[in-house]
């Protein structure tokens, strides 16, 4: 009886010093945690990032920040700057043009007045035929702007005079376009078609302004397009010369006044 007790005790103990071993090394791969420390009623959790659910979406900032956080003025600014960039190129290529001409529109020269790197020029508008691209339709849309007929004008023929009389005002004050638009000052093969589009849309405004005499019976004009063409010849050679200084009389602008009625009773309605 004796020795089986003391085997059983044996037994017994190395049964225990082995499940304390196991729990050691438990211990040592999974250590415990350590108690989370808060204040006197303070929640569980309070104080710690509080971390996004699957599924849940994140809040932004009152400002539109990402992620709840707010976004600097700096990066405010910097978002604007690169939003506007095209538009305030555009504008440091016509500042170029209008003060060294069309000879002195380059890259290099429009990146420096804009104050940007010449490769921005080259991202944003494909470099120097892009950019001559986006001035000239600058240069049509204007042009287009100015030639078309006030709204209170009513009277057909006074519409199609004054249609002639700003295309020369709109010559006059914009030369350096003037040249690049009708001259060939930046020497290109072609007009590529977006620019053409907007050509024939400044073209268009004439077209409408003889159209409108024709049906008031104030010209004969069986073909507006064609009677507008002919007018834009006539206006187009007139500026031309100016522009070039070879008007020979003493006053260019009553010169050109008297250009316009004699086109004009060209076209007048017999009687």
């Amino acid at each position: 009886m004796n020795g089986g007790s003391r085997r059983s005790r044996d037994t017994l103990g190395k049964t225990e010093a082995r499940a304390a071993h196991r729990a050691g090394e438990e211990e040592l791969v999974n250590p415990p945690k350590e108690k989370e420390a808060r204040a006197p009623g303070e929640q569980p959790g309070a104080g710690r990032p509080s971390m996004v659910k699957p599924g849940e979406r994140q809040e932004a900032a009152p400002d539109g920040g990402p992620g709840g956080l707010a976004c600097t003025p700096r990066e405010k600014r910097s978002r604007t700057r690169s939003a506007d960039v095209e538009r305030e190129l555009l504008a440091a290529a016509e500042a170029v043009l209008v003060r060294e001409g069309p000879a002195g529109l380059t890259v290099r020269a429009v990146a420096a007045e804009a104050g940007i790197a010449p490769m921005g020029v080259y991202s944003r508008l494909g470099g120097k035929e892009g950019l001559v691209d986006a001035l000239l339709i600058r240069g049509f849309d204007r042009l287009r702007d100015t030639v078309e007929a006030p709204a209170a004008e009513q009277d057909p023929l006074r519409r199609l005079r004054g249609c002639g009389q700003r295309y020369r005002q709109f010559a006059l004050a914009n030369p350096h376009f003037y040249a690049i638009m009708f001259e060939n000052a930046i020497p290109r093969d072609h007009m590529s078609d977006v620019v053409m589009e907007h050509a024939a849309a400044a073209f268009g405004a004439l077209v409408r302004s003889v159209e409108l005499a024709a049906a008031a019976a104030r010209i004969i004009a069986p073909d507006a397009t064609e009677v507008a063409q002919q007018l834009w010849n006539a206006v187009h050679g007139a500026v031309a010369l100016e522009l070039k200084g070879m008007i020979l009389t003493p006053d260019p602008a009553a010169t050109y006044e008297d250009l316009l009625l004699t086109v004009l009773r060209g076209l007048a309605v017999p009687g």
